[in-house]
């Protein structure tokens, strides 16, 4: 069998990799990859996979790649990822994912593959929650609060559209928030780690510097996060869309606190106006049931473990 992950190079792309060549060990992995793209994250497993050039705004080369590699199954990773930025960059941020999705759909059916293919969604398409709607099911509303998120619902739309269309297998997964080593440092739970470290470095005065710590998220380590994916293909519906997540939302302050216990020095907090966002979700929280008892996923890995994992992570880089 031959899988193939867009989004190889970033953090979930290069655990979901990690796991397939430890637990998939006659799974050939095949990876998308740009001029520009930072190959930090897979420079341990470059001996053991396949990189192959393509953009997902260049169906030309999108073509060119798939017709080389003919994957059974398709990772769908590759993204504009950040919320933040998809304030600033939007037409970028729904062209990368939205357009890129219909990209990569339209290779396959050109080609006449017929590979798996898992979207990777996200909580926030579901954006703003009512009281009643907490935890969220698969059919909850959607209503986007982000230039970022209202580009994911078209992702996810897209794959049930093609699926009814052409027939395409596709698999939709809404990952609630997932963190762990080799996270972004732009991302919430890495950023206070890394500033932790900085400050344990004496790099940083001793401020740890936050925006809305009153949101609540449910985080699932990213090493269970990517092995829910790959389970989502092998035993998942096809054309049907599941949520992965704990079902157990902390608050973003508690998050921090609990970083915070993992060091011995004492700082102030600070909130940097520039963190803080136009509109935020004030709580995401999964019910997984439907997933779990299709797949019988579960999260191994206590919250508590990624977060030592991830401060640990910066440690050794700061």
């Amino acid at each position: 069998m031959r899988a193939l992950i867009t989004g190889i190079t970033g953090f979930a792309g290069s655990h979901l990799a990690d796991y397939i060549l430890s637990e998939h060990k006659d799974v050939e992995v095949c990876g998308f990859i740009r001029w520009r793209s930072r190959r930090d994250n897979i420079s341990h497993i470059l001996d053991r996979i396949r990189l192959y050039e393509a953009d997902l705004k260049d169906i030309v080369s999108l073509e060119k790649a798939l017709s080389q590699i003919k994957p059974d199954r398709i990772f769908h990773l590759g993204a504009q990822s950040f919320v933040p930025t998809s304030w600033k960059c939007p037409a970028e941020t729904f062209s990368i994912n939205a357009i890129g999705e219909i990209n990569l759909f339209e290779a396959v059916l050109s080609l006449g593959l017929k590979p798996r293919i898992q979207i990777a969604g996200s909580s926030e398409e579901y954006g703003l929650v009512h009281p009643d709607e907490v935890p969220m099911k698969e059919e909850n509303h959607l209503r986007p609060l982000s230039p970022y998120a209202v580009s994911k619902v078209a992702q996810d739309l897209l794959a049930y559209q093609y699926f009814k269309s052409y027939g395409l297998d596709t698999v939709r997964t809404r990952g609630f928030n997932h963190t762990g080593p080799r996270r972004g440092d732009v991302f919430i739970c890495s950023n206070f780690a890394k500033q932790i470290a900085l400050i344990e470095k004496k790099k940083q005065e001793p401020v740890i510097y936050v925006g809305n710590l009153e949101a609540k998220r449910d985080f699932t380590d990213v090493r269970d996060m990517v092995r829910g994916y790959w389970l989502s293909l092998e035993k998942g519906q096809k054309g049907d869309v599941y949520n992965i997540g704990t079902g157990k939302a902390y608050g973003i302050s508690e998050i921090l606190d609990m970083l915070l216990s993992l060091s011995d020095d004492d700082v102030e907090i600070k909130v940097d106006p520039a963190r803080l966002r136009p509109s935020d979700v004030p709580i995401l929280l999964s019910d997984s049931t439907k997933f779990r008892e299709f797949t019988g996923w579960k999260p191994k890995i206590p919250f508590t473990q990624s977060l030592k994992d991830l401060l640990d992570f910066w440690r050794e880089r700061v």
